[in-house]
């Protein structure tokens, strides 16, 4: 939630509130839209984690980190696309810079928070795949919590000593309708590398050798499949199929958030050379926070177990005794 540092007396000459343009219509149906938007990622995510959270089928290890996924799209759904979609609309930032401290603060911490969740997922997959009976052995649910419990406070520190350093609690100078942090050329490196560089490297890196992995997976049923097999081999099968589906699912997941987040770096890198528009940054932040919209939708089309949960809340039996023991996995 930053941009390249550029030359401090033109800022408030890039930053100032332009008059609205649209006709009272658009500017109704503009927010109308934006208000869907946000119903849509809140309660597509409230959706995944009341499934994580009520099913016992589903207190897996894959999924502590599916639903600490789904907590940082919830509170990206609330917290932080309201304001930049009206800051969008507005073309100006109207809620004052106590309000601005706080949602720099909170957008960063998510941001973070959601590369390291997809970056821990890369990783959980990898191990799944390469190694399933250690991972079956050493991973357990507690394991991964505490994990996703690290991820969030390491996080919050960092983008509190982020902020910090940079002048954000300190009465750094803002123009009037801006909400932008400007960081000093050591800390544009260590945000680079510490949300960019290593995270996007364990991603590409492991996925890739997912990828091979899953297809060595792929061969091996195949011979197994032209011959006669015990029932332990039908079980090793059975258990390589699923972890190869979890992979492609997450596979996409993991896809859809890279297209999503590079345009956002991309821009920031290139704030150097390319002349710098507020409205355009808007548009990308845009489309990385629509990430977390676009994430239930992935379960619900990939998951036949995601459309039993939903199915199971809309219609109460969520609310029954023991419904938590419901099988949604058959």
């Amino acid at each position: 939630m930053n941009l390249t540092e550029f030359n401090q007396s033109d800022r408030c000459e890039h930053f100032s509130c332009p008059e609205r343009s649209v006709s009272p219509a658009v500017y109704i149906l503009l927010y109308v839209c934006s208000a869907a938007v946000v119903l849509l990622t809140v309660c597509g995510n409230l959706l995944v984690i009341i499934s994580v959270f009520h099913f016992k089928q589903l207190h897996t290890p894959t999924n502590m980190l599916v639903l600490s996924l789904a907590v940082s799209d919830f509170l990206i759904g609330t917290l932080v696309m309201p304001p930049v979609l009206i800051w969008t609309i507005e073309s100006c930032w109207i809620f004052g810079r106590g309000f601005c401290v706080i949602f720099l603060l909170i957008g960063g911490f998510l941001m973070n928070v959601s590369i390291y969740n997809i970056a821990l997922i890369s990783v959980d997959r990898y191990l799944a795949l390469s190694n399933p009976f250690l991972y079956t052995n050493k991973i357990s649910r507690r394991t991964m919590c505490i994990e996703v419990y690290s991820n969030w406070c390491v996080s919050l520190t960092y983008n509190t000593a982020l902020y910090y350093f940079n002048g954000l609690f300190t009465g750094s100078v803002m123009c009037p309708g801006e909400c932008f942090l400007i960081l000093n050329e050591i800390w544009t490196l260590i945000d680079l590398v510490n949300s960019f560089i290593f995270p996007f490297s364990v991603i590409i890196i492991l996925y890739t050798l997912v990828f091979v992995i899953a297809k060595k997976h792929a061969t091996a049923i195949r011979e197994l499949n032209n011959h006669t097999r015990p029932k332990t081999q039908k079980i090793t099968t059975h258990s390589m199929k699923s972890e190869r589906k979890a992979a492609k699912v997450l596979g996409i997941l993991v896809a859809v958030f890279l297209v999503c987040i590079l345009p956002y770096f991309i821009y920031s890198l290139l704030g150097d050379v390319i002349e710098l528009h507020v409205e355009t940054f808007l548009k990308i932040l845009i489309v990385v926070y629509l990430n977390s919209t676009i994430n239930p939708f992935i379960y619900a089309l990939f998951y036949p177990w995601f459309r039993r949960c939903i199915k199971l809340i809309i219609t109460l039996q969520v609310c029954q005794t023991e419904s938590s023991l419901i099988n949604v996995l058959s």
